[in-house]
């Protein structure tokens, strides 16, 4: 099936568009930084995704049983991630419609049907992650009883997704700000941990697993590194912010995306491997290996690094959740209208997804594990996000001028290949023991 004419798009004329187009036709006199700003955005709101409170339960999980052993694990997690999101952005760039509308114009309707109620799971899962995480900051920071935090959260997250009426520089922004504190962060909480340097740096490259449950922790972190509801935003947040048609420009267009997506996905990969050094120099060293909560994690660390550590570690996971719960929601709400063309109010969705985290919090299931099992949903997601962008993306009458590169779809491809396999022997350990 041919793909349809791109949807017109008819972006109000502002200051950020002008620059963005003359830097694009070569008319700027900008230069530096400035030159790059008004492309900068869309991918840092989709990195979000990848510093999210479900990152916070699998990387400390794996740290404090395992050390460093699982470092490589986050390394390569984030170089996919880089690659896997280019595509996503390229998607949006060169075609005007996003993955779920490109799902949705070229699968046959049955497929689109099961492909839409499987991310409506992952979207579910990804937000009861989110919606915890935030729950368990402001509980950690102030003592708020959890049910009462969670419907704090639920709050706030509206006020921010309220911003949406302004614009999108101004969501762009407090969500940008939002990874800055959670950076910022763990850049104080690995001074203070004094992890060791040349261990770091051989398990950032080494591949090793250690048992049954480092593989389990390992699709925990993949699942939350390369989440599909990222995949899924990211092409709608570049497929009318800035419209060209012409080839050069597109090409221009797409590199200074590719420099959003390495800025953007470079952040949040320091974070996530700050966040398994931490737990790995802090919990593990000290022989606390069986520090598997967040809240664990906040008590233990107050009396071995002091109260200031404890208190940036719940401020983290406070910014991490507000903002990854408002990009979740966006997320969900462009599964819904791509696949369907449904849409209901962002505000009425927000009260939906709220009430799986809330029957947690209300039956009294351990969070953490909730969050480190909600993140394995979302690796059993990722094919149906990933296989559908590499077909897309390496066709020719769709992409026109940024169709993939062979070496481009075969790389993309390969990392499919290996999500699946890792989820295959996943189930294989479940159902027969390992």
């Amino acid at each position: 099936m041919s793909n349809p004419q791109p949807k017109p798009h008819s972006p109000p004329k502002t200051d950020f568009l002008e620059d963005a187009s003359s830097i694009l036709d070569g008319t700027s006199k900008k230069s530096g930084l400035a030159r790059l700003l008004p492309f900068l955005g869309p991918a840092f709101i989709a990195s979000v995704a990848y510093v999210d409170p479900g990152n916070f339960a699998t990387n400390i999980a794996g740290g404090a049983q395992f050390g460093y052993t699982l470092l490589w694990v986050i390394v390569a997690s984030n170089l996919m991630a880089m690659l896997i999101q280019s595509l996503s952005a390229k998607l949006g760039i060169a075609t005007g419609y996003n993955l779920a509308e490109q799902c949705r114009n070229h699968f046959p309707r049955p497929m689109v049907w099961v492909m839409w109620a499987l991310m409506e799971l992952v979207a579910m899962a990804t937000d009861l992650a989110e919606f915890l995480g935030a729950a368990l900051g402001l509980n950690l920071l102030f003592g708020i009883p959890l049910w009462v935090a969670g419907i704090l959260t639920g709050i706030i997250t509206f006020l921010i997704l309220g911003l949406e009426r302004y614009g999108f520089r101004p969501l762009e922004a407090v969500i940008t700000g939002f990874v800055a504190i959670v950076a910022i962060s763990y850049v104080v909480e690995t001074v203070l941990d004094r992890p060791d340097w040349s261990s770091v740096a051989y398990h950032a490259v080494v591949p090793q697993f250690n048992g049954p449950e480092s593989i389990l922790l390992a699709a925990g972190i993949l699942g939350a590194t390369v989440m599909p509801h990222a995949i899924f935003l990211h092409s709608a947040l570049t497929q009318g912010r800035i419209v060209v048609r012409e080839p050069h420009l597109l090409k221009r267009l797409f590199r200074f995306e590719q420099i959003d997506v390495v800025i953007a996905m470079g952040v949040a990969s320091l974070v996530n491997g700050a966040m398994l050094v931490m737990s790995a120099s802090t919990f593990h060293a000290q022989g606390f290996k069986t520090v598997g909560t967040i809240q664990e994690a906040y008590l233990t660390l107050k009396p071995l690094l002091g109260n200031a550590a404890g208190a940036v570690f719940a401020i983290s996971l406070l910014a991490s959740g507000l903002s990854s719960a408002s990009v979740g929601t966006m997320a969900g709400q462009v599964i819904m209208q791509g696949f369907l063309h449904a849409e209901i109010p962002i505000w009425v969705r927000r009260l939906v997804t709220m009430v799986p985290s809330l029957i947690v919090i209300a039956v009294g299931l351990d969070p953490t594990r909730t969050l480190v099992i909600s993140q394995v949903v979302l690796s059993f997601g990722l094919p149906f996000a990933i296989i559908p962008l590499v077909m897309f993306t390496s066709r020719k009458e769709l992409m026109g001028v940024l169709v993939n590169r062979k070496l481009t779809s075969v790389l993309a491809g390969l990392v499919a290949a290996i999500i699946v396999a890792l989820n295959f022997y996943l189930l294989y350990l479940t159902f027969f023991g390992g």
